[in-house]
């Protein structure tokens, strides 16, 4: 009979196919290390107060440039203004992206910026609980310095202050800083132009309550972040190596299939879906945004990831439950319902978050889920309910892989009535699916150190000469890790063109049968269910 190749295969060989994923792995994070730089760079910005004068107010040009031919008109600090007598909703901070003799280019990808505000303290001019800073905001672009500017987007936003002063609040400590956190403030989902103009003015009525209480604003600091371009060639290289190889085995992965007598069973199904979730994201689609302004990449990428991760998470879930010797027919999707049902319930309200954001971000790239307090108790409590529910799946999913391999131990007691030739196949049998069981749980716990290194600040190792990017080893190793998986998988439960049992005798065969009772129940094709299959007694019936 004809089974996977995995049952099959000799030991050396299995070996040799070891060895070189193993290496191709490596391979995966040294090109991440070694090669490629860090994920992304951080520019730091401190904004220009410029001066809109009732004149220039009403021009047709109404960008203020902050440096330049046709730069503003500039005041140092908000004494001066005073001295001059210059009113605060004629002041306009600008900042230029990116610094002077720079350029931003579409291999950035993503441009993130963040904002702080330097507040002094003020025993007449404190800041007020929950108060709430007004924004009048505006991004433009242009390809050249002697073009014009080109609106991009224009906004009023709001932001609520969440500062800190540690000194005591007397006179004497007046002009001290508060401690401020960082505020989101805006993401644009491709860097198709060369320069960017961001001008905010902060408008000040006191009579609507806007933009009082905020404290004594000194100066406005951005940090932009945008992915090195350096590290997208390097990921979209990978990305590019890899699809094809993912997709030849995908192909000569459903035509063994498709070339048994009998229907595929649930497992060679979810396998073959798995392979086409890890083609979708392969596909380099990223090389288009580098010609063409697409901003909605950022968003296209999530989907893609959402998809894989929630394809994977069921594929563990299913690969466990179908080796579970229970004596329990589960060659079918239904039965898994209430585990596979939350792992997609989840993914929907993944896909939900992400479009509250990203989502409205292609048309207010202004806009954060974060800004209010309604949004940020939304997207912390979701975020505490994923990491517990990532937290309760990886236990579950010990748990079952816990099941199997005392099941498996129970049907040892099997081995000993077998003739020693197929002793040592089912012998064999055990020990590569123990292999490949611990090869899955390594794997889960990766992607979970993956989730949390990639939440942490970059750094790099220096190891002799060499400096290492941890980050980009990581994104580039996990990312060559679930390839290498997928092809492994489709690859070892291809059904194998050996047949087990040929070259024994008639007699043999024969002893051999009343072996296979013990451990299987009736075959009714003659491409039948694989060994692993005969051993747990979860043939396809169909």
């Amino acid at each position: 009979m004809a089974g996977a190749i995995i049952e099959n295969m000799s030991t050396k060989k299995l070996v040799i196919v070891g060895v070189i994923l193993l290496l191709f792995q490596a391979f995966s994070f040294m090109v991440g290390g070694l090669i490629a730089p860090s994920p992304t760079t951080a520019v730091h910005y401190l904004a220009t107060k410029c001066v809109d004068t009732v004149k220039t107010h009403h021009k047709d040009s109404k960008w203020f440039m902050p440096w330049g031919p046709d730069q503003c008109s500039k005041i140092r600090d908000f004494d001066e203004a005073t001295a001059k007598r210059i009113e605060a909703n004629n002041i306009v901070f600008a900042v230029h992206i990116p610094l002077p003799n720079r350029e931003m280019s579409p291999w950035f990808q993503f441009m993130l910026v963040i904002l702080q505000f330097d507040i002094a303290f003020k025993m007449q001019n404190q800041i007020e609980d929950g108060s709430l800073v007004t924004m009048d905001v505006g991004l433009a672009y242009r390809d050249s310095t002697l073009s014009e500017w080109t609106e991009m987007a224009h906004s009023t936003e709001h932001r609520k202050l969440s500062c800190n002063f540690t000194a005591t609040m007397t006179y004497e400590n007046e002009g001290r800083y508060y401690e401020c956190d960082l505020l989101p403030f805006m993401e644009v989902g491709s860097v198709a132009h060369k320069y960017y103009l961001l001008n905010i003015r902060l408008p000040v009525n006191e009579r609507k309550k806007v933009n009082i209480g905020i404290g004594e604003i000194k100066d406005i600091r951005l940090v932009s972040i945008h992915q090195n371009g350096g590290f997208t060639k390097v990921w979209f290289a990978m990305k590019t190596f890899l699809t094809p190889s993912v997709l030849i085995i995908m192909i000569w992965y459903w035509r063994r299939i498709t070339q048994m007598t009998r229907p595929p069973v649930l497992l060679e199904k979810i396998i073959f879906a798995l392979g086409i979730s890890m083609t979708f994201i392969n596909i380099p689609v990223e090389w288009f945004s580098v010609g063409f302004n697409w901003t909605w990449m950022l968003l296209f990428g999530d989907i893609r990831q959402g998809i894989f991760y929630a394809m994977l998470l069921s594929f563990w879930i299913i690969f466990c439950g179908e080796h579970l010797m229970d004596q329990t027919e589960r060659n079918h999707f239904s039965v898994y319902w209430k585990q596979v049902g939350p792992i997609v319930f989840g993914s929907f309200c993944l896909f939900i978050f992400d479009m509250c954001e990203r989502g409205v971000q292609l048309k207010n790239p202004f806009y954060s889920i974060w800004a209010s307090d309604v949004g940020t108790e939304l997207a912390m409590a979701f975020i505490i309910v994923a990491g517990i529910c990532a937290c309760l799946y990886f236990l579950f999913l010990c748990f079952m892989v816990f099941q199997v391999f005392r099941n498996i131990s129970g049907k040892r007691s099997s081995l000993p009535a077998m003739t020693k030739a197929r002793r040592l196949h089912y012998e064999g049998l055990i020990f590569r699916f123990k292999f490949l069981m611990l090869v899955t749980l390594a794997c889960a716990a990766m992607t979970v150190i993956f989730f949390i290194i990639s939440q942490v600040n970059e750094g790099h190792w220096h190891w002799g000469g060499y400096t290492v990017q941890v980050n980009s080893a990581f994104f580039t190793g996990i990312y060559g890790m679930w390839n290498l998986y997928v092809f492994a998988l489709m690859f070892l439960y291809a059904p194998s063109h050996k047949r087990y049992g040929d070259e024994q005798s008639s007699a043999d065969q024969a002893g051999n049968s009343g072996e296979d009772i013990q451990l299987t129940t009736t075959i009714t094709h003659v491409d039948g269910p694989t060994e692993i299959y005969k051993m747990t007694g979860k043939e396809a019936q169909e």
